[in-house]
């Protein structure tokens, strides 16, 4: 369980953020010097250096998204041109892609990211670089929304890689690029012209996947129990009836794989600072028969991200960090494992560092929005939470000192029960490497961190 810390501020944690800064300029810098396209992307580390592992080219993204949170973060425009660049380069197939639902993760964290900056003022004004951005973003979210399968209740979801079966938990990220691609003025078109709402669509999706994905203890399963995140869901296509859960990176579907939590507490989240923002007219006309207005939608993604919280705040170690799913077989071996700081090189389950770095964002962003509508207790509970893990991972064993090691965030996972993570020599279980998304989103939480402790612009996936 979470030892939360509630003396810690942002402000405090600026030194460990300006190392953190420092040291990822060094290993963005090494892999763009030693990455050679051919190979293609990089994925996760194998003795500190970067390597590829074809499944899907989910992490691109993250790898020149990186670069464009470091120009976020310090101000040198090498980092910047870099991203912009690569982004040009390469960026442009993953919006086209209509087999992966990665979009929000691949483009998003580049065209998004620069879109976002020039908004912000922080790069100059350039009214036809501006247009390629809104262009490449309206794109991204139709070609997203459009693998599409329906269920019952007038929902339905956006479908992984797996086929239209399968609702992936990850996926509810994605939805930002949907969100972005409305606010842009897009929509997706459809057969005979029919003009397809994309918020619609992102709120079916959300909806889908809180009810499907995401247990509250109501009892319906024998484990069901509140917070606990089924990676997928599998539908019946036929009638658009559910089925059954199941997993993909986890150890069973009846177990919490973490970082599919932590999708789902990053996720909703962000989608409720952008409804904020909107009209209250508009919501009459997308969901009416299940968000009748604003609040409810506020309200029911309130409950899912405190739901999810509070489960990894029981299910983690006292410094934050969880292993990679709650019922890993090995656990039982730990003894009181939830009761004692991490240990990264234990000899029987690796921890997830990833999860806890995407978590850290999530439990700040739900924090401050409740902080904001008065419930002060609570919002404070989740700031600390946040806090609390980001300063275990500004720090060793996960922060990466060596400068002859590319990752940034140690001790990731990326798919267990395939057994792709690197064993260490001497070691039983992986450790001691990192991954594109880790690395991105410790960049991401650092960035947020730096405006909370400076008081500039706040840090947003949507446009003002």
């Amino acid at each position: 369980m979470l030892n939360i810390d509630y003396s810690i501020r942002p402000e405090g944690l600026g030194a460990q953020l300006d190392k953190m800064f420092d040291l990822a300029a060094q290993k963005i810098t090494s892999i763009e010097n030693s990455w050679d396209p051919s190979r293609g992307t990089p994925v996760f580390t194998i003795r500190g250096e970067y390597t590829s592992r074809g499944w899907t080219e989910w992490t691109q993204g993250f790898q020149f998204g990186c670069a464009i949170l470091q120009f976020d973060a310090t101000g040198d425009k090498t980092f910047l041109d870099l991203g912009r660049d690569r982004t040009v380069a390469h960026m442009a197939p993953h919006i086209s892609h209509v087999g992966v639902h990665d979009h929000g993760f691949n483009n998003v964290s580049t065209y998004g990211n620069l879109l976002r900056l020039m908004n912000e003022g922080r790069i100059d004004e350039n009214l036809q670089e501006k247009r390629f951005y809104e262009l490449a973003l309206k794109l991204t979210g139709a070609v997203q929304a459009a693998r599409w399968t329906d269920v019952v209740d007038g929902l339905g979801y956006i479908y992984s890689f797996n086929g239209p079966h399968s609702l992936f938990s990850d996926t509810i990220r994605t939805v930002r690029a949907l969100t972005l691609s409305h606010q842009l003025g897009h929509v997706l078109m459809g057969e005979q012209d029919a003009k397809i709402n994309l918020l619609k669509r992102g709120l079916q999706h959300a909806e889908t996947t809180a009810r499907y994905n995401v247990f509250f203890g109501s009892g319906r399963d024998s484990y069901d129990i509140r917070g606990r995140v089924a990676h997928e869901t599998i539908f019946n296509v036929s009638n658009g009836t559910y089925r059954c859960p199941n997993t993909q990176q986890g150890y069973s579907p009846y177990t919490t794989w973490t970082r599919g939590l932590a999708w789902i507490l990053s996720g909703y989240p962000e989608l409720i600072e952008y409804l904020e923002t909107i009209d209250e007219a508009l919501f009459e006309e997308l969901l009416p028969q299940i968000y009748p207005d604003k609040q409810t939608v506020l309200n029911r993604f309130v409950e899912v991200s405190e739901a999810v919280a509070e489960f990894y705040i029981d299910h983690c170690t006292p410094d934050g960090i969880v292993f990679w799913d709650t019922g890993a077989p090995g656990l039982g071996k730990l003894g009181d494992y939830m009761n004692r700081r991490s240990d990264p090189f234990n000899d029987f389950e690796p921890v997830d560092s990833s999860s806890a770095a995407i978590c850290a964002q999530g439990l700040l962003r739900l924090g401050r929005y409740l902080t904001s509508c008065g419930a002060k207790d609570r919002g404070q509970r989740y700031l600390q939470s946040g806090l609390s893990l980001a300063a275990t991972l500004l720090d060793e064993p996960y922060l990466s000192f060596d400068p002859n090691h590319q990752g940034l965030l140690l001790h990731s996972v990326y798919h267990r029960p395939n057994g792709w993570d690197h064993v260490p020599e001497g070691s039983k279980v992986p450790c001691g490497e990192s991954c594109m998304w880790g690395d991105y989103h410790l960049l991401e939480l650092g960035v947020y961190i730096q405006r909370l402790a400076e008081s500039t612009t706040y840090h947003k996936y949507y446009l003002d």
